[in-house]
C-alpha cells in the first residue's frame, strides 16, 4: 500500500472491500491477527471504539481481513453513540451530516450536530486533566486547566453557527473531491465557555502579532506520532472578536466526544475548520499560520470567478474567511405529500458574521416571491429562524425555494459559483412537495 493510499482518508468499509490483505495494517496497525502489539497501538482501533461508543473487549480475537459487522453493510448502518439520525459520509475520519428536517429546532440538539473530523480523535478526554497553553507573541505565556478558564474568566452562553466550508459540495458539477456534504454540515447549538479575546488579552498579545495558530489532540490518519491532522488559525482582528468562544459545554452538557470534548474553539461565521476541536494550544504568530490545511488549496477559493472545471494556479487561491449568506428549509421535509392547499414553512438563515435582513419564499420556480417572517438573532453569531405559509393553487408537484438577503444587501444566488475544492455553495435551498389537494 502506497503512502498516498494509506493517508488518503479511505473509509474502513472501502479499505476492507478493496484491499482486505492490507486492511488490518492500515486500520489497526497490525499485519496479522497474531500481531497483538501493533493491534493495540493502532489508531484505527481508537476510531472504531469512538464511533461505537465504547471499548471492544475481545478485539484480540477479531480475524484478520474481516470487515467489522458494524460496517459490513456500508456506512448506512454505522451508528454513532450520542447521535441521532445523522448520515455518515466517511468513517476514516468520521464525518456525518444531519438531514435538513432534523435541524428544525432553533437550537440544534447535540444529538443532531454534524461531525467533521480530519484525523483520529483522542480517547483520553478527561476534563480534569486537560490543559490549554497560550504562547507565542504574548507577554505572559499561560497553561490553563478548564477550571482555570471557568474561575478566572467570564463564563458566557451563546447560540453560535458552525458550518463546514464544504457544505453543499455534493452539488458541484464537475465534482469536487472531498466529503460529499449536501445540506447538513451546519448547526447552531448553545455553547458555554469563555471568550477567546478575554484569554488572549490576559496573555497580553504583543505588537507585531498577525495570526493565531490552533492545535488539537487529534492525530493524523497515518497514526504517526507528532504529525498533525489539522492546525488552522485566525487573523488577530478576528480572534479578538467577542463572538468567539473557548467552549467546554454544548447545550448545557459536556461536549460530545466527536464534537471536540472536553475543549474546543467555536468561531461563528467562518469555516468550521477554524473552530479547532480537542483544543490544547493557541499560539500567537507574527505571520499567517502555515499549519496543516492552511496552505496549498485547503480551505481556499480562487481570487476571481472561474468556469466549471477550470484549472486555477496555486498562487490565485485565497484563504476563506467569512461564510456566505445562506438558508435551510427544515419543515416540511423534502418529498413530503401535502393534504390540503396550504403548508407552513420553517427554516433558518445566516450570513457569516453579518445579520440577515430578509428571507423570501417562492413556490412557482422563482417567478414570484413572498416575504417570510424573520426572527432576530439570539446573539451575534446565531442563525435566524424564518416562517411562512404557502398556498398552492391546485394539486400537483411544487418546489418551495428560500432566498436570503443579508444586511449588506447580498443575496443568495440561483447557480453555484464553482471552485476546484467545492467550497461555499450557497445556492437557494429547495424542497420538493406533492400537493394532493
Amino acid at each position: 500500500m502506497t503512502k498516498d493510499k494509506k493517508e488518503s482518508g479511505q473509509g474502513i468499509y472501502e479499505i476492507y472491500q478493496s484491499q482486505p490483505e492490507s486492511a488490518d495494517e492500515q486500520v489497526f496497525g497490525r499485519k496479522s491477527y497474531s500481531d497483538r502489539r501493533g493491534f493495540l497501538k493502532g489508531a484505527g482501533l481508537a476510531t472504531m471504539a469512538a464511533v461505537l461508543g465504547g471499548a471492544i473487549p475481545f478485539h484480540r480475537n477479531m480475524p484478520a481481513g474481516m470487515i467489522p459487522a458494524a460496517f459490513a453493510e456500508g456506512l448506512d448502518d454505522v451508528v454513532i453513540e450520542g447521535k441521532d439520525g445523522l448520515t455518515v459520509l466517511n468513517d476514516r475520519p468520521v464525518n456525518a451530516e444531519t438531514p435538513p428536517h432534523l435541524l428544525n429546532d432553533d437550537i440544534t440538539p447535540t444529538t443532531r450536530h454534524f461531525i467533521r473530523n480530519n484525523g483520529i480523535p483522542p480517547t483520553d478526554v478527561s476534563p480534569e486533566a486537560w490543559t490549554l497553553t497560550i504562547d507565542g507573541l504574548v507577554d505572559q505565556p499561560m497553561t490553563l486547566t478548564i477550571d482555570d478558564l471557568k474561575n478566572n474568566f467570564d463564563v458566557v452562553e451563546q447560540q453560535l453557527v458552525v458550518e463546514c466550508g464544504g457544505n453543499g459540495r455534493a452539488f458541484f458539477e464537475p465534482k469536487a473531491k472531498g466529503n460529499q456534504w449536501t445540506y447538513g454540515a451546519v448547526a447552531c447549538s448553545n455553547w458555554t465557555g469563555v471568550r477567546l479575546a478575554d484569554v488572549l488579552k490576559a496573555a497580553g498579545v504583543q505588537e507585531g502579532a498577525v495570526y493565531t495558530a490552533h492545535y488539537g489532540a487529534d492525530k493524523h490518519l497515518s497514526g504517526k506520532e507528532g504529525k498533525l491532522a489539522i492546525s488552522r488559525g485566525l487573523p488577530i482582528a478576528k480572534a479578538m472578536g467577542t463572538e468567539n468562544l473557548i467552549a467546554f459545554a454544548q447545550n448545557g452538557e459536556p461536549l460530545h466526544p466527536m464534537n471536540g470534548a472536553p475543549l474546543r474553539l467555536v468561531v461563528p461565521g467562518w469555516p468550521g475548520s477554524c473552530s479547532q476541536k480537542w483544543l490544547t494550544r493557541i499560539q500567537v504568530r507574527d505571520q499567517v499560520h502555515d499549519g496543516p490545511k492552511m496552505t496549498g488549496k485547503a480551505y481556499r477559493v480562487p481570487n476571481h470567478p472561474v468556469a466549471p472545471g477550470e484549472k486555477v494556479a496555486k498562487e490565485d487561491f485565497v484563504i476563506i474567511e467569512r461564510m456566505p449568506v445562506k438558508s435551510l428549509i427544515t419543515s416540511p421535509q423534502t418529498n413530503s405529500q401535502i393534504d390540503g392547499n396550504e403548508v407552513a414553512i420553517k427554516g433558518h438563515a445566516w450570513s457569516g458574521d453579518r445579520n440577515v435582513d430578509k428571507v423570501q419564499i417562492s413556490s412557482d420556480f422563482g417567478a414570484t416571491w413572498m416575504d417570510a417572517e424573520l426572527s432576530a438573532p439570539a446573539n451575534e453569531g446565531a442563525w435566524q429562524t424564518f416562517t411562512a405559509k404557502v398556498t398552492f393553487p391546485q394539486p400537483g408537484y411544487y418546489e418551495v425555494w428560500a432566498k436570503v438577503t443579508d444586511d449588506q444587501g447580498v443575496s443568495q444566488p440561483f447557480a453555484i459559483a464553482w471552485n476546484p475544492k467545492g467550497y461555499l455553495n450557497n445556492t437557494f435551498h429547495r424542497v420538493a412537495l406533492v400537493v394532493k389537494g
